[in-house]
């Protein structure tokens, strides 16, 4: 048997050929392998397996210890669940990856999880009553749950279907089948349905064995991952000097291009002042030879 933990995303849908299917987009793994049990320390065959983040102050110290041992270094899992199963491997190790490739396209599958609380919901709804009928002097008792019992027992026997708390319960979803496998985002897209609201943990079953991966191929993965946004970062950062060193370029152009205008509407105006100055001063000398003549 193979198995992961996982979060509800969302749901969405994929073209198969000529068809759209509806399908549950889970983010699945990695969980991390925090103890294998077995017989002899244990009574009994298990592996427990960690899930998701959440901040470390919010988890206990013995727990946050457990987790050091497992080798999360953050000791922030939000999830630890715990597996039967019925042999020990020698794959089986603390500190083991469990990621979406332990699966594949096509493989039936059952999910697990905790459905939607609907609050305080009467029978009509809760257990799908057909309610009473609307004419004949019926008044407002339409979705009534009617008789409970005979008075003869003078109690209400166990298990009859009334109005309560509806949803919140456990539900186990079977022959649900995988149509897509994301490795490089832990994606896995499965045909219908599951139980929960979003974000909502899901544990996954499948027939078939566990793949579980070193930590080291893990890491090496990560480190590879850094080096490559590493890489990003450092190229879009190049690009974006470029970029401002052009725009100041452009900038010192315009403060030029500006200045030299400034300077040229300056010198326009002091030789139209010039003219203007010798227009007048012809025109007095003008006047005074005229003035002189008389």
């Amino acid at each position: 048997m193979k198995f992961i933990l996982g979060k509800k995303v969302n749901m969405t849908q994929v073209w198969d050929n000529d068809k759209v299917v509806a399908v549950t987009k889970v983010q699945a793994g990695p969980c991390i392998l925090t103890q294998v049990k077995d017989d002899n320390s244990d009574s009994y065959k298990a592996i427990q397996v960690a899930f998701g983040e959440r901040k470390s102050k919010n988890i206990s110290k013995p727990v946050r210890g457990h987790l050091k041992k497992a080798g999360i270094e953050k000791e922030n899992a939000r999830y630890i669940r715990e597996f039967r199963v019925n042999e020990i491997k020698d794959t089986f190790k603390v500190g083991g990856v469990i990621d979406v490739s332990t699966f594949a396209k096509g493989d039936i599958i059952e999910a697990t999880g905790v459905s939607k609380g609907k609050g305080f919901q009467g029978v009509v709804r809760r257990h799908g009553f057909a309610g009473s009928k609307k004419t004949h002097g019926n008044k407002d008792q339409l979705r009534a749950s009617g008789s409970i019992g005979a008075l003869g027992p003078a109690h209400v026997f166990k298990g009859r279907r009334m109005p309560g708390r509806m949803g919140g319960d456990r539900v186990t979803i079977k022959n649900l089948e995988i149509v897509e496998v994301d490795l490089e985002n832990n994606i896995l897209l499965i045909k219908g349905a599951v139980p929960g609201g979003e974000n909502g943990l899901l544990i996954i079953k499948g027939q078939g064995d566990l793949i579980i991966k070193d930590k080291v191929e893990n890491t090496e993965i990560k480190k590879e991952e850094v080096n490559k946004d590493i890489v990003e970062a450092e190229e879009k950062n190049e690009v974006a000097q470029e970029v401002a060193e052009e725009k100041k370029e452009e900038k010192e152009e315009k403060k030029e291009t500006l200045i030299e205008e400034k300077v040229e509407e300056k010198t326009e105006q002091k030789t139209e002042e010039k003219i203007e100055e010798k227009v007048e001063e012809n025109k007095t000398e003008e006047v005074d030879e005229s003035k002189e003549k008389k």
